[in-house]
């Protein structure tokens, strides 16, 4: 037998159990820690994939919302422009078909002469004399001589009673609602300078009738020359 240092020697008689590796072998994996590990790595992916989808989303940009168009009516057309404005070139303001019936009335513009406004004046249709001639027709200007009161064409005799406290009247008349001055349009005044006006005043304390305007007939045209 050969002489070997006992370290050698019990290096070479050490017996090989099952399962654990001899001086320099490599590890025999375990399979419990394995299937541990996979478990884990499993796991792990599951929790970052969750994570991943219950992340919050940014919100893609909204497109910009037209906002609604609001449809602004037009303007309601300027109710002067609808009645007639008597011009030296046009001077036309009715016919005398529309005119026809006792005491209808049509309203007009009229430009004054001496400030070059339009001032608005009515036309009323008189009982007496011819739809064809002048003489048929009052016109005068709506604004009270010697003040700013708007003179208005009564032809409710209800109204004459109550509101002016005139009660001989037996057809329309022209009221001042400021001074309660009633104007008869079938009187006529005599002025100083022996000028004849149409509109007495047979109640009130105005100091002349409403300022005329001249009224001539072309054809079936009524015509507004001037105003007084």
């Amino acid at each position: 037998m050969t002489d070997q240092p006992p370290s050698e020697r019990f290096k070479t008689e050490m017996p090989q159990i099952p399962g654990v590796s001899g001086p320099g072998a490599r590890p025999v994996g375990n399979p419990a820690t394995k299937l541990v590990t996979g478990l884990l790595a499993l796991l792990l992916i599951v929790f970052v994939g969750a994570r991943w989808a219950l992340r919050p989303k940014h919100a893609a940009p909204r497109v910009a919302e037209q906002q609604p168009q609001i449809e602004v009516p037009a303007p309601a057309p300027d109710p002067s422009s609808l009645i007639p404005h008597a011009t030296e070139a046009n001077p036309g303001i009715a016919d005398t078909i529309e005119m026809a019936k006792p005491w209808s009335t049509k309203d007009f513009f009229v430009r004054n002469r001496l400030t070059g406004e339009n001032i608005p004046a009515l036309l009323v249709r008189l009982p007496s004399g011819s739809a064809s001639q002048a003489s048929g027709y009052w016109a005068f200007a709506v604004k009270s001589p010697y003040g700013n009161c708007q003179l208005e064409y009564i032809s409710d005799l209800a109204k004459l009673r109550g509101d002016y406290g005139f009660r001989g009247a037996r057809h329309p008349m022209v009221g001042n609602p400021c001074s309660h001055t009633v104007f008869d349009p079938l009187k006529l005044t005599n002025l100083p300078g022996d000028v004849w006006v149409r509109g007495g005043i047979v109640q009130g304390s105005d100091l002349r009738p409403p300022l005329g305007v001249d009224i001539r007939i072309d054809g079936k045209k009524i015509l507004a020359i001037r105003a007084e």
